[in-house]
């Protein structure tokens, strides 16, 4: 496996049609050297008339800058609808990332990359797409995934999704790398499966974060999934550090030489926009303001949102409050005070911008005609607390719990608070706002939500009770759950949807992802995971499925299917 161990930073001027003829050239110089195409190719961000097509090319010799053509061409034709020629250079680490115009709204089409060298041209892998339909009523196919760790497994998943037909769009919600080293999260069963962090060590700079990317685009399976369909991607924290925050990051420690969060964060960040088939900032704008909209027809919109670097308020955590609690007493207090921290409502989630934006998005994706209002939006928006477990586990279940971690917060369950303080859960009031700019357009929402590594079916509600829309919550590519960590509960996901009203079904086992279908009257999430990860030999299935449907001025409850 080919080490990259240095990138650089694209920019605008690579975007787009680089018309050699019209500054008078006759032609491309080409490389003096031998190339190949390591790292697969994607595209991204799709519009009805354009879309993001990325590759990078990896120099075996020679030294300079690569002349790169590319081409989109209709399905099963060999003459581009679109096509020119740009570079990838050492100062970009031979990355390349184009916005291809000028195509027709609700078409397939193919596209691949030629490096033109002096040993002749190298091509790469054809990749597959499908724009957006400008207008109409034809069902949107979505598959929903997130949290894909290098070192806790094969990504059979994307394998699996590679291979499912009639799929529109991949959206992925965060969490594509991990930063830890070999000796972090999943480092021992890395060492299991020889499948160990390039590099060593937590990435930190720049150049680190830049390795990481290309070693996961290494995977033939993701390969394979970006090639077969265009992906709307969103980060979530472990792009950058764990439980990230505009400030700074739990995982980030300036006092064992991490540096400025700051820095790290703008490292993180343009490692993220060099990789990744998305559609670059604008200059003037925040460099992490990575939301943005997308529309399918008149069946619906899709709003992208950041919820971790630009606008979110330090995370709260439960162990940090109450781990040097001396009684339960103590411990409730201390509870009390935390809660009333979280739902201070100056605290956001998105910050003022991004709500505004969102706010204007929904009031535009319902006045157009728009049937749903798609977040594709990192953590559980539901509320959810778990049930107690020192009433609903047995004494034998109990005495199953080997980590100490899960020892401890079984005393917690008996209090009854919202578990997770790094979703939406920590940020009530300003869930509270999002809730509000719903009802104020409209709109049916459809959350999308990854993060926990468990999949959910959720209804969500506001503080009126008033149903405000439907959650659909993926499990994870690779990276473990609830229930990998609480032992010998087999009814763990049922005990979770008991014990909360938002919550219609949870599992909190396994790997896999979410199939979305919508149409102008109902929103369909058909769970699928696969059998293991920690093979190549594996099988897919799935494992529930759900519908809503479209009601005047609303989402109706969620019925199983």
């Amino acid at each position: 496996m080919t080490q990259v161990t240095r990138r650089g930073l694209l920019g605008g001027a690579a975007l787009g049609t680089v018309a050699l003829a019209a500054c008078g050239q006759t032609g491309p110089q080409t490389y003096k050297g031998e190339v190949a195409f390591q790292h697969g190719v994607a595209s991204g961000d799709p519009l009805p008339d354009r879309i993001i097509l990325w590759t990078r090319v990896t120099p075996l010799s020679g030294a300079g800058a690569i002349p790169v053509r590319w081409e989109v061409l209709r399905a099963g034709q060999e003459s581009p609808v679109a096509a020119g020629v740009t570079e990838a250079s050492e100062a970009r680490d031979y990355c390349v990332k184009v916005d291809a115009a000028g195509l027709q709204p609700g078409s397939d089409y193919t596209y691949r990359f030629t490096a033109l060298t002096d040993h002749g041209d190298v091509v790469s892998p054809t990749g597959r797409l499908r724009t957006p339909a400008a207008s109409g009523t034809s069902a949107v196919n979505l598959a929903v995934v997130s949290c894909s760790n290098w070192q806790f497994g094969l990504f059979n998943a994307y394998k699996a999704l590679a291979a499912e037909p009639n799929l529109d769009v991949i959206v992925h919600l965060g969490d594509y790398i991990y930063e830890y080293g070999i000796d972090g999260y999943g480092g021992d069963i890395a060492a299991k499966l020889d499948r160990m962090h390039e590099p060593s060590t937590e990435i930190v700079t720049l150049a680190d974060y830049r390795q990481r990317h290309a070693q996961y685009k290494t995977d033939p399976n993701l390969q394979a999934a970006h090639a077969a369909v265009p992906w709307i991607c969103t980060w979530d924290d472990h792009e950058s550090a764990n439980d990230a925050y505009r400030t700074g990051a739990q995982n980030h420690n300036p006092e064992d030489g991490e540096g400025e969060w700051s820095d790290r964060k703008m490292a993180a960040v343009q490692a993220y926009f060099e990789w990744m088939p998305i559609r670059d900032i604008k200059p003037g704008e925040i460099t992490s303001a990575a939301w943005r909209s997308f529309r399918f027809g008149d069946v619906a919109t899709m709003h992208a949102l950041e919820t971790r670097l630009t606008g979110r308020s330090e995370s709260l955590s439960w162990a940090s409050a109450l781990g040097n609690a001396a009684s339960p007493l103590e411990a409730g207090g201390k509870a009390r005070e935390l809660l009333q921290t979280a739902a201070d409502p100056a605290r956001t989630m998105l910050g003022a911008e991004q709500e505004s934006w969102l706010d204007t998005e929904l009031s535009k994706s319902v006045s157009s005609g728009a049937a749903w209002q798609v977040l594709a939006n990192q953590v559980i928006m539901a509320r959810v607390a778990l049930p107690n477990f020192t009433q609903t586990l047995t004494p034998e279940q109990v005495a199953a719990q080997d980590m100490p971690e899960v020892r401890a917060f079984l005393a917690f369950t008996a209090l009854g608070l919202p578990w997770n303080l790094d979703a939406w859960d920590g940020y009530p009031a300003a869930r509270e706002r999002l809730y509000q700019s719903a009802a104020a357009a409209n709109a049916r929402l459809v959350t999308l939500a990854g993060d926990t590594h468990t999949a959910y079916a959720n209804e969500l509600y506001d503080a009126s009770g008033a149903r405000r829309g439907v959650e659909f919550g993926c499990t994870s590519i690779s990276s473990p759950g609830m229930g990998a960590y609480v032992k010998n509960v087999p009814d763990l996901g049922q005990q979770i949807a008991d014990a909360n009203q938002e919550v219609v079904w949870h599992d909190p086992f396994g790997h896999g992802y979410t199939l979305v279908t919508l149409t102008p009257s109902t929103a369909r999430a058909v769970f699928r995971k696969v059998s293991d990860i920690y093979t190549e030999t594996f099988s897919t299935e799935t494992v529930a499925s759900f519908e809503a449907v479209a009601e005047a001025g609303g989402v109706s409850p969620l019925k199983t299917l």
